[in-house]
């Protein structure tokens, strides 16, 4: 099965291998499903159904508990039905059920091909029953740190929550790209399917090509944008600059987009260099209508901008940040959806939180001694150094079981 991969930092959709169409109407209903009524949050619905399977938390042990998860299917409508499509979410951590509503036209266009479905992986949306921890660890909001005390906090924080998990339970070792492929498996199982579909992005992708190599004969097709492989959960940070040049590209076919970004890499490092020289006292607005003072340095910047080009739709707005930091001016952080800013950043002065699964996902996938030293060389010139790969930074820490 040939794989064709594309930069995570581009949107266009991969269709890998070929696809043959087969009917796959239900000749049975499919246990612990019921109807169910999708509404999204600007007020679409379509009706589909509502289900889960149960799988164990931990294969490798005789008596791991037993994990619910939970998916929601939408039938397919076309004359020539093939087999389900499974949506899986990216981040890790992002819920598939919630990320209906990002993409719910493309969610209804694909049932013309088969059923569509919905998962939340474990760990995440409603597949969840871990608890977040809250650490000890606050990053000062009006004092200035630098670099390494930035990363120490974090360091701290994943020690503490590595502790508090173990006190509650939690087996981390259960949350790793091969177990959510045993789930998988489980799910094409549950629906009664000679193959599935897996439709990924970024992590989902990354999901898509771990099940591809371990159960290709359970797989009729890949689709997969954001495509993350599977030695590069730690990205290298030179394919920001190959993202940044094609952006540019872009942005040079619009005459206005052009006169107000001539050169956005010249852009970024000038207003990295006037953030390290003089950060920018700023007001961020709270969920309760308060504004929290924070001082905005160098490195918010490399992290929001490390969050934004994961999503080509917020490349606009990552300019706009730039440009307005640029011209002495406040950014608009309030304008733009609080999930593309990193942890914490719209409510500093917090606890360092982390969440379990998205953690130990990071962690598990690891990362080979070539390409960490390949990360290490790189980010000490690189425009958003290594803050594109905060899990690089707990390289160590973990259990060896997890690593």
């Amino acid at each position: 099965m040939k794989v064709i991969e594309q930069s995570r930092f581009f949107s266009a959709y991969i269709f890998i291998t070929f696809f043959v169409f087969s009917a796959s109407a239900y000749a049975t209903p499919i246990i612990n499903e019921k109807p169910y009524t999708f509404t999204t949050w600007d007020k679409k619905t379509a009706d589909g159904f509502s289900g889960f399977f149960e799988v164990p938390e931990n294969r490798n042990l005789k008596d791991s508990r037993k994990l619910s998860i939970k998916y929601v299917r939408f039938s397919a409508t076309g004359k020539k039905v093939g087999p389900p499509i499974v949506y899986l979410a990216g981040g890790p951590g992002g819920s598939g059920i919630m990320a209906v509503n990002y993409r719910f036209d493309m969610f209804m266009a694909l049932r013309e091909y088969g059923d569509v479905i919905a998962l939340d992986q474990r760990g995440t949306g409603r597949s969840n029953d871990l608890l977040d921890c809250k650490s000890k660890q606050i990053v000062p909001p009006l004092t200035p740190i630098s670099d390494s005390q930035y990363i120490d906090h974090h360091r701290r924080a994943l020690q503490q929550c590595l502790s508090f998990w173990q006190t509650t339970g939690v087996d981390l070792t259960a949350y790793n790209t091969l177990e959510s492929v045993g789930d998988l498996e489980a799910l094409r199982q549950h629906l009664g399917a000679e193959k599935i579909v897996l439709w990924g992005t970024s992590y989902g992708s990354h999901l898509a090509l771990a099940a591809l190599k371990e159960n290709e004969n359970s797989i009729a097709r890949v689709i997969l944008s954001s495509v993350e492989g599977l030695n590069q959960t730690v990205k290298l940070p030179s394919r920001t600059e190959v993202y940044l040049d094609r952006l540019q590209q872009g942005v040079n076919q619009q005459p206005e987009a052009k006169a107000a970004y001539r050169d956005i890499v010249s852009l970024m490092k000038r207003v990295h260099a006037k953030l390290d020289k003089q950060p920018l006292k700023i007001q961020l607005l709270q969920r309760d209508g308060s504004k929290q003072d924070y001082l905005f340095q160098r490195r918010d910047m490399q992290l929001i901008a490390s969050a934004f080009i994961a999503d080509p739709k917020s490349a606009a707005q990552l300019l706009r940040f730039y440009r307005a930091i640029d011209l002495g001016k406040m950014p608009a952080f309030n304008q733009v959806p609080a999930r593309y800013f990193p942890d914490g950043f719209l409510q500093p002065g917090l606890p360092i939180s982390l969440r379990p699964m998205p953690t130990a996902m990071d962690i598990a996938s690891g990362i080979s001694e070539g390409r960490k030293a390949q990360v290490s060389v790189q980010s000490k010139t690189a425009l958003l150094g290594d803050y594109l790969n905060f899990s690089y930074h707990y390289d160590g820490l973990a259990p060896m079981a997890l690593t």
